[in-house]
């Protein structure tokens, strides 16, 4: 019986390492493995460079408001673009038409929003972040000016990627995310007496400006980049009627950091920086299979519902056993081994012991949600695959509120530790509404195609 399990077992192993979408799932993982070590040899050089400190906390807030603005606004119309397009290669052919509408999009956004944060940044920050000192808003303005022509390029950046993901085109289009980490390496080991305090605004401006020009080049030698006047179909009308939707749900998620931000401001010096660190291990450990299953599994979603509603559900449900299991174990490890970890990878130069401490801790807490994160991003997926954005919208403002409420009741109780509990509590339970929503769209389904 065992020889027979086992057998059973190989084969089945074998079967699945057969599987292109597999394939391409590892690939990704793989390589972005290798692009955040890199990154985490970038942040031991800032921790060791400026540990927990003033500049660090302003360069935070800095790259803040540019990334919100392209997880809420780009964020949401590449992942509704995606399998938008896909159904225009499936039925009217047009993508040259479709293609030039997303980028006027995207170039209207990224303009519109460059002006805005230039004029109302201060207004802004001062209103977000109060009772700060002179230099504290000094720096973030200066970082930030730096920062702000970098949005056009990570807007075009995002659809070209998008692109290269849907012609499984993933090995070029993810190598090119070690270019960031590189840059801000490169400034920082040579450039940082030529730059002084905004060498890390430079490492971040240069390493979205390189990827776009690579991204740009491949897009064009893999003819995947199609422009001709722009004109509307039913394909391009259906991505538009379901925008207003995504970015609400992306721009209520996407305000959950400035939210933890404002709280964290409140509290000691140094508290937004000790958050920062205590998040790259979770962030690390996620973004790996984030990237790896948000890179592969969009398109793929998008391609199998076109073909069989049933079966993707199917797929979706065996995909969640998986990884609820996996990263599960993954979670309890690294929590055992936080304090190591942390000493380890940060404690050195003004990094101190105690800021080891506080940082492990913080570390703890947000290490919990992985599993959820995970399995939550991919569920959504899935949803934005059949095009039910319009739930993922009501939970993010629930989401929102809760944030809000959690971060008043248990950094009272809790300080700073109590603020990314909050975090926590909020990750697991979006996560189980979802789950508990596609269910009920998995009955309905079957109902309706018996």
């Amino acid at each position: 019986m065992k020889i027979f399990d086992i057998a059973s077992f190989v084969i089945r192993f074998k079967k699945l390492l057969g599987n292109p979408v597999v394939i391409n799932v590892i690939t990704v993982g793989c390589i972005t493995f290798g692009i955040k070590l890199i990154g985490f040899y970038r942040e031991t050089l800032v921790a060791s460079t400026f540990g927990i400190s003033l500049l660090l906390d302003t360069f935070i807030i800095a790259v803040l408001i540019p990334s919100f603005i392209q997880n809420v606004f780009v964020g949401a119309l590449k992942n509704i673009f995606i399998p938008n397009y896909i159904t225009e290669q499936n039925t009217s052919k047009k993508l040259g038409e479709f293609q030039s509408i997303v980028f006027c999009m995207i170039a209207g956004i990224m303009l519109f929003f460059s002006v805005l944060t230039y004029f109302a940044s201060d207004f802004f920050i001062e209103t977000v972040f109060p009772s700060k000192s002179s230099a504290f808003y000094n720096l973030v303005r200066r970082q930030l000016i730096i920062i702000l022509p970098s949005l056009l390029f990570m807007g075009f950046s995002s659809v070209i990627s998008g692109l290269l993901q849907i012609k499984d085109k993933f090995l070029s289009s993810t190598l090119i995310g070690v270019i960031p980490a590189i840059s801000t390496i490169i400034a920082l080991l040579f450039l940082k007496e030529e730059l002084g305090e905004m060498v890390l605004a430079y490492g971040f401006l240069i390493g979205v400006t390189l990827p776009f020009l690579f991204l740009l080049a491949l897009g064009y030698k893999h003819k995947v980049i199609h422009i001709k006047k722009p004109k509307f179909n039913d394909n391009s009308r259906v991505m538009l009627r379901q925008l207003p939707a995504k970015l609400t749900s992306g721009f209520l998620t996407g305000i959950n950091p400035f939210v933890d931000q404002y709280f964290a401001a409140q509290l000691a010096v140094g508290s937004i920086a000790a958050i920062n660190y205590g998040l790259k291990i979770p962030a690390f450990t996620s973004s790996i299979i984030l990237i790896a299953l948000g890179t592969v599994i969009l398109p793929y979603f998008s391609k199998l519902i076109n073909e069989d509603l049933i079966k993707g559900y199917h797929h979706l449900f065996k995909m969640l056993k998986m990884l609820l299991l996996a990263t599960a174990i993954v979670t309890l490890v690294l929590i055992f081994f936080s304090n190591e970890i942390v000493s380890f990878l940060f404690e050195r130069g003004k990094f101190s012991s105690e800021n080891s401490r506080l940082v492990a801790g913080i570390q703890q807490i947000l290490l919990i949600y992985i599993p959820f994160r995970i399995c939550g991003n991919l569920m959504v997926k899935f949803l934005t695959s059949i095009n039910k954005n319009k739930f993922m919208a009501y939970m993010s403002v629930l989401g929102l509120f809760l944030n809000i409420l959690f971060n008043v009741i248990f950094i009272e109780k809790y300080g700073l530790y109590g603020l990314v509990l909050s975090t926590t509590f909020v990750i697991i339970l979006k996560a189980s509404s979802y789950f508990i929503y596609i269910r009920k769209l998995y009955s309905e389904a079957k109902l309706s195609h018996p």
